[in-house]
């Protein structure tokens, strides 16, 4: 059964930190490029940064600088490390595993940023 379990979401002021989790199961992860993507509601889910089975990576314009992406292999986990957060970062982030057949999605993470 796959599973992506997303963690580390929460409340975070301005300026502040959070980092996100996404454990995976049930299938060969160093296979997959792995992502991040949010949504805010009344809005289509975008993507946020993508790291592919090789270990490269890319972000959208309006994170670079401030997030880093990153995988362990190992663990089957993907991380989203977000620095100098902004009220408009804040969505339901969700984690996508992407192979050559198969597609899968976690069940999302809320990411507030307030003050």
């Amino acid at each position: 059964q796959v599973q992506l379990v997303e963690s580390g979401g929460g409340l975070a002021q301005p300026g502040g930190s959070l980092t996100l989790s996404c454990a995976a199961s049930g299938f060969t992860f160093r296979w997959y490029g792995m992502s991040w993507y949010r949504q805010t509601p009344g809005q289509e889910r975008e993507l946020v940064a993508r790291t592919t089975s090789s270990g490269d990576t890319n972000y959208a314009d309006s994170v670079k600088g401030r997030f880093t992406i990153s995988r362990d292999n190992v663990k089957s986990t993907v991380y989203l490390q977000m620095n100098s957060l902004k009220p408009e970062d804040t969505a339901v982030y969700y984690c996508n595993a992407r192979g050559n057949r198969n597609e899968y999605w976690g069940q999302g993470t809320q990411v507030t940023v307030s003050s």
